[in-house]
C-alpha cells in the first residue's frame, strides 16, 4: 500500500464530501476499507458516517497511474450502506458512472463550443432612421473595417448592410419597430450602473439588430468585430441604448469600453456582470459566456464587497474566453496558490438553463 497516495485519496475524499451538493460537511468517520485496480488504475474504497451514531456509508476515489499522487478525478459516493460483501463491484459501477457522467458532460461541452461564435444586439433608437452611409464611414474610419466585397451597390430601399469580412458575415439591419415593451423594461431593470435605463428604454420606436456569423473566425473575433459594428451604430442620431447580454447599456458605458478592442478583447461588451441582493449576500453573475460556448458564472449569497464580485468574476471570465478553458461541476479555481473556490454546477439563479456556482 502507497501510504502517501492512500493520505492524499483520503483527503480528496473528504473534499468531495464536504462540498455543499453532497455531505456539505466532513464525515463524522472515515477509514479506507479496500483498494483495487480498474482499467489499468488504483482506487481506494472508503467507509464513512455521516454522524458518529450512523451507518457506514461506501465511497471511491481514486484513478492514480502507478504511484501518482494526483488521480483522474474519480471520486463519488452515492452515500449507500456500505457492505463488505459487495463493495467493490458497487465502486466499480460508480467509477463506471463517473466515466459516463465526464463523457457526456465533454460531448455537451464540445456542442456549445460548435454553436460558439453567433453574436446579436439591438441598438434601440428614439426614431427609425438608419444612416448606411455615415454608418459605413464610421466603420472604416474608426475600426478600419470594410466589406471584403466591395462592389456591392448600397440600395436606398434596402434597410440592411451586410458585410463579409475576415472570415466572417455581419448584417446591421433597421427594424421600425420597438422590442416588446415587458421585455426590454425587464431587461433594462437588471442594469444596476444605469438609474434611468428602464425610463430611457421605453422611449425607442425603432432598433438596428446587429448580427455576426463568425463561420471561419474564432468567437472571440467574432465578438470583437460585433462591438465593432455596435460601437460604430452608437455614432447614430438618437440612439438610447444597446440592448445585449440580458440588459441595457448606455450608449457612453459601452463606446467606453468598446476602446479595449482596437489592442485587447472587449469583455465588458460582450459579458454583463450583474448583481443584486440575495437572501443572505451579494449575488453576482455573468450573461454573455454561452455565445463563446462556455457556461454562465455565478456568486450567491456572497459576504465580499460588489466590487470584488464584480473583478472576480471579470477575471475568471477572461480567462476562460481568452484561454478556452473549462470549468467544471466539483473542480476548484482560485488565483493564488492558496485560493481553492469550490466550482458547483447546477440550475441558475440569475440567468436561464444551468450555471456554474463558484464559492467567493
Amino acid at each position: 500500500m502507497n501510504k502517501e497516495q492512500l493520505e492524499h485519496a483520503e483527503s480528496e475524499m473528504i473534499n468531495w464530501l464536504s462540498h455543499p451538493a453532497e455531505l456539505g460537511k466532513k464525515p463524522a468517520k472515515i477509514e479506507c476499507a479496500k483498494e483495487f485496480d480498474y482499467n489499468g488504475l488504483h482506487y481506494y474504497i472508503f467507509k464513512y458516517k455521516k454522524s458518529t451514531l450512523g451507518k457506514w456509508l461506501l465511497g471511491v476515489c481514486g484513478g492514480y497511474d502507478g504511484d501518482d499522487l494526483e488521480n483522474c478525478g474519480h471520486v463519488f459516493s452515492e452515500m449507500e450502506e456500505y457492505n463488505e460483501n459487495n463493495a467493490e463491484q458497487m465502486a466499480v459501477k460508480m467509477v463506471d458512472s463517473v466515466i459516463e457522467y465526464w463523457k457526456e458532460q465533454a460531448e455537451k461541452a464540445e456542442k456549445a463550443k460548435e454553436n460558439a461564435g453567433t453574436f446579436v444586439n439591438f441598438v434601440l433608437l428614439e426614431e427609425s432612421v438608419f444612416d448606411k452611409k455615415a454608418f459605413l464611414k464610421t466603420l472604416k474610419d474608426e475600426w478600419q473595417v470594410e466589406d471584403e466585397e466591395p462592389d456591392k451597390e448600397l440600395d436606398k430601399e434596402d434597410e440592411t448592410v451586410i458585410l463579409s469580412y475576415n472570415g466572417g458575415i455581419a448584417a446591421v439591419s433597421l427594424m421600425p419597430a420597438p422590442v416588446p415593451e415587458d421585455e426590454i423594461v425587464y431587461h433594462a431593470g437588471r442594469n444596476f450602473r444605469w438609474s434611468d435605463a428602464i425610463e430611457t428604454s421605453k422611449r425607442h420606436k425603432a432598433h438596428l439588430l446587429v448580427s455576426v456569423m463568425g463561420s471561419r473566425m474564432s468567437p472571440t473575433e467574432a465578438g470583437t468585430l460585433l462591438v465593432k459594428l455596435v460601437d460604430s451604430c452608437c455614432k447614430q442620431k438618437g440612439v438610447l441604448g444597446i440592448y445585449a447580454n440580458g440588459t441595457v447599456y448606455q450608449p457612453e458605458f459601452y463606446m467606453d469600453f468598446s476602446q479595449f478592442a482596437k489592442e485587447g478583447f472587449p469583455l465588458f461588451n460582450l459579458v454583463w456582470f450583474g448583481l443584486y441582493h440575495g437572501k443572505n449576500g451579494i449575488c453576482g453573475y455573468t450573461d454573455g459566456m454561452r455565445s463563446f460556448g462556455y457556461d454562465e458564472i455565478e456568486i450567491v449569497d456572497s459576504k465580499q464587497d460588489p466590487n470584488d464580485i464584480v473583478n472576480f468574476l471579470s477575471d475568471v471570465a477572461n480567462y476562460v474566453i481568452t484561454s478556452d478553458v473549462i470549468l467544471r461541476d466539483g473542480e476548484t479555481i482560485g488565483f493564488t496558490a492558496e485560493q481553492k473556490l469550490p466550482i458547483t454546477k447546477s440550475r441558475a439563479l440569475a440567468v436561464e438553463g444551468e450555471s456554474l456556482k463558484i464559492g467567493f
